[in-house]
């Protein structure tokens, strides 16, 4: 198992939300802040995390014919599971993500990792699937929720003391001392538009380290 490709997979080149283009609602709906960001992200993480290694474990043991009930149970208990581990520790991130948490259960990057690389691999590398995806899935929706609450408030990670506990205040920034007050960005265009210019600016750093490339081959063939 290649591990550097399979971060590389998670964190670029088939990030979640950049390559795949899935589980958009929960990254659009609750990146009004970094803050959110941060916490949807590792509480996908934690569901990926648990899915992935219960499937793996049992994936020789489950029937063909009840592979996809049996998946939408494991992926139902763990994001249970993960709902009352934020709303009993997090309370007030819990009060902020609500019921996106329990719609990670439709999440389609959750099924499709289990279901194309857990139910197929050992469980070491499906923890690593699940840690790699799951990273890039967290930095996007921190990437987005900073771009908004930038332009919308002039903070950045506001209340992560409040909602991730307090030791995380070091993240709490005041960017400008008065507020931008940039509506939009904090309204549901102001999230199309922010994954628009992410993906943007993928697709030309991808385009840029590809051209040197194509160039070399040209250059060998001719």
């Amino acid at each position: 198992m290649n591990y550097s490709q399979l971060f590389k997979d998670g964190l670029w080149d088939n990030n979640v939300a950049m390559g795949q283009m899935l589980a958009l609602c929960p990254l659009l709906a609750v990146t009004t802040s970094a803050t959110n960001g941060l916490g949807m992200g590792l509480a996908s993480m934690a569901v990926l995390l648990m899915t992935n290694t219960l499937i793996s474990s049992l994936r020789g043991i489950i029937s063909p014919q009840v592979r996809i009930p049996v998946l939408i149970v494991l992926i139902a208990t763990a994001v249970t599971l993960t709902d009352m581990v934020i709303n009993a520790w997090m309370h007030d991130l819990y009060k902020v993500l609500g019921l996106f948490i329990a719609l990670i259960v439709t999440n389609c990057a959750i099924f499709g990792r289990a279901e194309s690389f857990a139910s197929k691999q050992a469980i070491v590398p499906a923890m690593a699937d699940a840690v790699a995806m799951g990273l890039g899935f967290t930095w996007v929706l921190v990437a987005i929720g900073a771009m908004r609450e930038v332009l919308g408030s002039g903070t950045l990670f506001a209340n992560a003391s409040l909602l991730l506990g307090p030791h995380f205040a070091w993240l709490e920034t005041q960017i400008f001392a008065t507020s931008p007050d940039i509506l939009i960005a904090i309204l549901p265009p102001g999230a199309f538009m922010a994954l628009g210019f992410l993906i943007v600016i993928k697709r030309i750093i991808d385009n840029r380290v590809r051209q040197p490339a194509d160039t070399s081959l040209v250059q060998l063939q001719s």
